[in-house]
């Protein structure tokens, strides 16, 4: 089965590189010069891009090889804004013929001048597109929000959650990476720490390492964290991961619930696993809210917004999650807006709160487009 779809996956590669020499070097009529250029960029990336594939996979360990793998997660977004290119420009070429035929015009020679430029432009427009994209996501910051919720005791008043998701370190970044993240979040004073999954891509042997500096979190009130659905990518299962957290210092909530306690007043703090984790670390809201006290405030965390629908009169007073990225490259966002409830930022779904934040790493390409990456300090008011 692995082999098949690695065959699948080479074709369709394959098919994509073919698709850009058709519509970058045929279609535009380039000179055989040019056009050995631009065919050797489309092989060398579609080289690096299966290069970055397989050590997103954890078959090449990435402590030597996350060079290549920058660079041909890279080449992915660049292809992805040159397919998008292309395809407008193939809707526009449809429209030009239609209009000449349906006027009886003479057909204009090949290639067309227009379809020269407009090619031109869309390349130019891509590679300008991912760079701001790779700058983007290298810009991870704190952002400040604001919860109001009307249980919470007195002395919790003003307590500060950092949230802490889809930091996707493995591939195409590193343990450095990794500690960018806990300084800003240790500069922003949280009294709670969550991480909401997807924290690293590949085997706990080969990019464990990278996850590291998390056990220099500083939280006076600890360090929680909850499985995203690439804690089971890789040979290595969800439990397996958890363990390795717990030796960080971070404290995994599997289907459990803990007390978060202060000058003697409690919260709830209580996570699942991701919705798709095999057996036996399926999501159990009931084991996770067993034996609670309905009076208390109730965070909840599950790594999908989606699964706010698990909980729906359940008493919850916020359930925060990530997995979006906010689309990560536009305009993917319109599109992870029909699968989940809460693309970024504060929504309901039925009476539940939720919290998205758009995640602090990247999954495959280091690139952001139009969803800048964050780091989100939640301070909680009566």
């Amino acid at each position: 089965m692995v082999w098949i779809a690695a065959v699948i996956a080479l074709l369709l590669v394959a098919a994509i590189t073919y698709c850009l020499h058709r519509r970058l070097v045929v279609a535009t009529g380039l000179g055989r010069g040019p056009a050995i250029v631009v065919d050797g960029v489309l092989i060398a990336g579609m080289i690096l891009g299966v290069v970055a594939f397989l050590i997103g996979a954890g078959q090449i360990d990435p402590s030597w090889a996350r060079v290549f793998g920058f660079a041909g997660y890279t080449w992915w977004a660049v292809v992805f804004y040159l397919m998008l290119g292309v395809l407008v420009i193939g809707v526009v070429a449809l429209a030009v013929r239609l209009t000449v035929r349906v006027r009886g015009w003479e057909r204009p020679g090949r290639p067309q001048r227009w379809l020269q430029v407009a090619t031109a432009v869309m390349v130019v427009a891509a590679l300008a597109t991912v760079g701001y994209g790779l700058i983007e996501a290298d810009r991870v910051q704190v952002t400040e929000e604001t919860v109001t919720l009307t249980k919470l005791p007195e002395p919790l008043d003003g307590l500060r959650v950092a949230l802490i998701t889809d930091l996707h370190v493995g591939p195409a970044r590193g343990a450095g990476f990794t500690r960018r993240v806990v300084d800003e979040v240790n500069a922003a004073h949280p009294d709670v720490v969550i991480l909401g999954g997807d924290l690293a891509d590949g085997r706990v042997a080969q990019v464990g390492r990278d996850l590291e500096p998390l056990r220099d979190l500083k939280a006076p009130m600890g360090v929680y964290g909850v499985s995203g659905n690439h804690e089971y990518l890789g040979e290595d299962d969800g439990g397996n991961w958890l363990d390795f957290w717990e030796t960080l210092g971070v404290v995994p909530l599997r289907n459990e619930r803990v007390e978060l306690r202060r000058d003697g007043a409690v919260i709830d703090l209580a996570g699942v696993y991701d919705r798709t984790a095999p057996d036996p670390y399926r999501p159990d809201p009931d084991a996770a809210l067993a034996g609670r006290d309905e009076s208390r405030v109730l965070i909840y965390v599950a790594h999908q917004p989606l699964q706010a629908e698990d909980v729906r009169d359940r008493g919850i007073d916020l359930q925060l999650s990530g997995h979006t990225h906010d689309g990560q490259l536009w305009p993917l966002g319109y599109a992870v807006a029909l699968q989940q409830p809460v693309v970024s930022g504060f929504g309901r779904v039925g009476d539940v709160n939720v919290f998205t934040s758009r995640g602090a790493g990247a999954w495959g390409p280091p690139v952001r487009v139009g969803a800048p990456p964050q780091i989100v300090v939640l301070t909680l008011r009566r």
